[in-house]
């Protein structure tokens, strides 16, 4: 089938282009490379692959490559709490309008997929599981926007929308400001971390199985459309603490230090059920053990202080 990924140069993009380009799709990516990083340069060689330089907000830009397509795949965004809170225009409009314009423009014929985020379920007691009925309660600019964006295709024709835990591993275009990516970040470089609210909890999952989802959803589309799917790991709803000792465990003199005072600016505090999926036949199954050993490898690689997105 042919693609449009538009964001596909990002950190889950550049990862998931592989697994659709040997799927045997084409694959379109729309990317103003905000990052400077070029992570998809490995994938030129592939006849069935093309790039666009270009802005998600250009109408006409956005209505000619959408000519040429059988699915969509949103992932073009402005990503993260401190991000967005730091140009929340920017993150509106990309983030939402950018995807009301894409709606607009699209046939309803064509698929969408949409990578949204359970962080759209707040600030829940750390006790009672998010499924997909839970009402959704954002406590940013980036969720409120994601949410927003979830609605709008939810109540158009052929989409799906996948509600991402909190992603993990090595990508291309690598990022260092997700959490477990970050700990294990910190575990390697400072040696040290100072964890504030250590028991507040979310759910983690690895890139490699987002991508599978996507592709998961592509091959039962017909059976899944109109609805949004949790994805996550069921035995990675961990709190920050436990996040951290599991570190500990691979980088033995990581000191750990659980600060009674101060608050962590992201109050996210929710564990999520991942049943409705799995029903539908995907189970997420690289483990966050398996993501920390690679991180770990790739951060003897890479230059301090790059690669976040805040």
């Amino acid at each position: 089938m042919r693609m449009l990924l538009t964001g596909g140069g990002g950190y889950i993009g550049s990862v998931l282009v592989g697994h659709l380009l040997r799927k045997g799709h084409s694959v379109t990516v729309l990317d103003n490379l905000l990052y400077r990083v070029h992570g998809l340069i490995q994938y030129c060689r592939e006849e069935r692959f093309d790039f666009v330089l270009g802005d998600v907000r250009d109408e006409g830009l956005m209505r000619r490559l959408l000519r040429e397509q059988d699915i969509i795949l949103p992932l073009a965004a402005l990503v993260g709490m401190p991000a967005c809170a730091r140009d929340p225009v920017y993150a509106t409009s990309t983030n939402l309008e950018a995807i009301a314009l894409m709606n607009r423009l699209r046939s309803r014929t064509q698929w969408v997929m949409y990578p949204c985020t359970n962080s759209g379920y707040g600030a829940k007691s750390g006790e009672v599981y998010c499924t997909e009925e839970t009402p959704l309660e954002p406590i940013s600019v980036y969720g409120r926007t994601k949410v927003d964006a979830e609605k709008l295709l939810l109540d158009s024709p052929n989409a799906v929308s996948l509600r991402l835990a909190t992603v993990f591993g090595v990508s291309p275009r690598m990022r260092i400001d997700l959490l477990v990516n970050d700990f294990v970040y910190r575990a390697v470089k400072d040696r040290y971390l100072v964890l504030y609210e250590r028991h507040f909890k979310r759910n983690y999952v690895h890139i490699e199985d987002v991508a599978g989802a996507f592709c998961y959803v592509i091959e039962h589309f017909e059976t899944m459309k109109g609805e949004a799917y949790n994805v996550g790991l069921d035995d990675a709803n961990l709190s920050k603490e436990e996040l951290a000792l599991k570190i500990k465990h691979y980088v033995p003199d990581f000191y750990i230090h659980a600060a009674d005072v101060g608050s962590d600016p992201d109050k996210r505090n929710y564990i999520v059920s991942n049943e409705k999926i799995k029903r539908k036949g995907f189970v997420a199954v690289h483990s966050i053990d398996e993501g920390i050993q690679q991180l770990l490898k790739a951060y003897r690689m890479m230059p301090p202080n790059g690669f976040a997105n805040s």
